[in-house]
């Protein structure tokens, strides 16, 4: 895998990233596909709105239907059909939310599944064979992740065992395709995430990503930390934002530098019929749209809104017809992908600036 700056405008900045399965041009949204398929999506639609790489996650796909049985059937990318390239988490964020069914030790982490309260372990050795056996083009390190609030000592402590796991993580990789990621912690104080950017990225590796974040903090919180810490990461490896988020926070990490996100955001409201537009969020279920015959978003080209009504989409929803939930998810994926590629644009051409306030004008 390589990495390369294309355009830098202040800390702003596109890049290309090769992989295995294919290159990638940042800034990028990664759909996420966390049981093996993006919700309501056909990997043909994927492509058709511009998609370049997708998420998948270790904790669902070890319990169901199993990383042994992915890599019989030749992994990830070949028992889902897709061609492009897959980043895996460590499957950590899942294992830690489980806070009620989790032991955590030096070794690792014992939890029960939330499918049938059976016992797994998984420990940085572990995880990393789950993904290598996946396929994985992306692999990230397994990490802690700490909630909101936690004390000093916590985080302090949290951080010296993510840095120890992620040595242990970089030991585990044996599959030269896969490249490991590591994973800044730090949580939500400017000291301790400085000190985490340290700590990680004396390990020398393909990429680095900011975790620990949309854990329940205030949303400025984040942003005014992702300010910092973004710019401070190096500079010539691709920098990831984990699970990151609303059209106004990418656009802000954006400014910071950061090139990668992935959110379930889009895809999870889409079926709860809230939407994406070019002129804000709407919720399609309000009833001022039962006689609207105009497209869902003027300023959008994709499928749903040169070929369906706010009225017909309202429908739908209140019928609970199951294209609602794969219409709306097209529309938002296909808006976050526009949203990537028009910062792309404008990174390229020298306009960020206006792009940006344009976009933080319109979704703030």
């Amino acid at each position: 895998m390589s990495f390369k700056v294309i355009t830098e405008h202040n800390d702003a900045r596109t890049g290309l990233l090769k992989t295995s399965h294919g290159e990638i041009q940042t800034p990028i949204f990664m759909p996420v596909g966390t049981r093996a398929t993006v919700k309501a999506i056909t990997n043909d639609e994927l492509l058709e709105m511009g998609a370049q790489i997708i998420l998948g996650n270790t904790y669902h796909l070890h319990l169901r239907p199993g990383e042994d049985n992915i890599k019989t059937l030749g992994g990830l990318n070949k028992f889902m059909n897709w061609k492009k390239p897959i980043l895996t988490d460590s499957g950590g964020f899942q294992v830690f939310s489980l806070s009620k069914l989790n032991k955590i030790s030096e070794e690792g982490v014992e939890f029960r599944s939330h499918l049938d309260g059976s016992k797994h372990f998984f420990s940085p050795e572990s995880s990393m064979q789950i993904q290598m056996d996946l396929g994985s083009d992306i692999i990230m390190a397994f990490d802690e992740c700490l909630g909101h609030p936690a004390t000093k000592d916590q985080i302090e402590k949290s951080m010296a065992m993510t840095h120890r796991w992620l040595k242990r993580s970089k030991a585990a990789m044996t599959r030269k395709e896969s490249k490991l990621f590591g994973i800044i912690q730090g949580g939500l104080n400017l000291e301790t995430r400085l000190k985490s950017l340290d700590q990680i990225c004396s390990v020398d590796l393909p990429g680095y990503a900011l975790g620990g974040f949309s854990v329940g903090e205030p949303i400025e919180m984040m942003h005014e930390l992702v300010k910092v810490v973004g710019p401070k990461m190096p500079k010539d490896k691709p920098r990831y934002l984990m699970g990151v988020g609303t059209p106004k926070d990418l656009i802000l990490s954006i400014d910071a530098g950061i090139d990668m996100f992935d959110c379930v955001m889009p895809t999870r409201v889409a079926r709860n019929g809230t939407l994406y537009t070019w002129q804000g969020k709407i919720n399609i279920k309000r009833a001022e749209y039962k006689l609207d015959s105009g497209p869902l978003d003027p300023e959008c080209d994709c499928n749903v809104c040169t070929n369906y009504s706010r009225a017909y989409l309202r429908h739908l929803f209140a019928s609970g017809e199951m294209l609602s939930a794969r219409l709306n998810t097209y529309h938002n994926l296909y808006f976050y992908l526009k949203l990537m590629e028009r910062a792309r644009e404008a990174i390229n051409n020298g306009t960020w600036d206006e792009y940006r306030d344009d976009c933080l004008k319109r979704f703030g």
